[in-house]
């Protein structure tokens, strides 16, 4: 169940605002690249959840149950201990393995 998410630490680290502001020009714009990816990844990963847990969804109830809640309960755990999708989003353009770009502000020509 390996993923491709860059090995991250679960805990908060304090960051320096000038690194973060310098990607982008202007703190907020850095702020709102970050936040887009962190929704992204955790789109992307609640849906490999869900679709896994799929899997094990039946419409009757069996003996076979106790062991798919199990395998379900294994599934949750893996997904719960993986790092916040605000970090990884953070490290990630930190490290500038996000592409970003502004769209030009045209003004209407008269």
């Amino acid at each position: 169940m390996k993923k491709n998410v860059p090995s991250t630490s679960s805990f908060i680290e304090t960051r320096d605002l000038e690194e973060i502001t310098n990607k982008t020009g202007n703190l907020y714009k850095s702020l709102v690249v970050m936040s887009k990816r962190a929704n992204q990844i955790n789109l992307k990963t609640r849906e490999e959840l869900h679709s896994k847990l799929n899997e094990f969804a039946s419409a009757s109830d069996n003996l076979e149950e106790v062991f798919e809640n199990r395998e379900q309960i294994e599934i949750s755990r893996h997904y719960e201990r993986m790092p916040n999708p605000a970090l990884v989003a953070t490290k990630e353009f930190l490290e500038g393995d996000i592409y970003f770009r502004e769209p030009e502000s045209e003004q209407p020509q008269q």
